[in-house]
């Protein structure tokens, strides 16, 4: 585990590191600007980190009024280190948010489905080339992760489209280099009332 130095919050708080090419974090660009898009969702929100690495990017939700971070991840080392960093920012805030963290594989995981109340935003920014995007929003539109009103972040590389064969609806795409974010609302069955022509 090592403190490296190199990862710090917007608000400069230095942040541990998992080391190595376990985790690759979001870079400080791209946090901020995904920060500037969501911040009228945070306060008080219930946030879901999806290949969480280092918990960074949860630690930026928590510093800006999330309630509830739920960080997933299966690496070992990864888990440890965000448990440490979301503890250590959740510490500073009173009253105390919600931080769960869980070391599970991730679509297998997201098939149990989610019992609690469901999250207001999801972030996923899974390894870039493992196939992973389609099983996981397949996943994340059954068993109550969200609501309808829910918004779904995925970060990716910029030659990549992960929703192009889905039903989400694209609520907004930004590009900052070889990385891009992704923000989806969910497929129209969340929509009672809506128009469209999906099931």
């Amino acid at each position: 585990m090592s403190t490296g130095g190199q990862l710090r919050l917007s608000g400069g708080r230095r942040l541990l590191s998992p080391g190595g090419r376990t985790a690759r974090p979001t870079t400080s660009r791209v946090r901020e600007a995904v920060m500037n898009i969501l911040a009228p969702h945070l306060q008080d929100c219930r946030w879901l980190d999806l290949c969480s690495g280092s918990g960074v990017i949860g630690c930026e939700a928590l510093q800006r009024g999330a309630r509830c971070v739920v960080a997933v991840d299966q690496d070992p080392r990864c888990i440890r280190v965000s448990r440490s960093n979301l503890n250590a920012v959740a510490a500073s805030r009173s009253p105390a948010p919600e931080i769960r963290t869980e070391r599970q594989e991730l679509i297998a995981w997201l098939h149990k489905g989610w019992r609690q109340a469901p999250f207001d935003i999801a972030y996923f920014d899974p390894p870039y080339d493992q196939g992973l995007y389609e099983p996981c929003l397949n996943a994340l539109a059954q068993g109550n992760w969200l609501h309808q009103d829910s918004l779904v972040v995925c970060e990716h590389r910029s030659s990549l489209n992960p929703a192009q064969s889905s039903n989400w609806n694209v609520v907004d795409q930004r590009r900052y280099g070889i990385s891009s974010v992704l923000l989806l609302s969910p497929p129209e069955r969340y929509h009672h009332g809506g128009t469209g022509s999906m099931p």
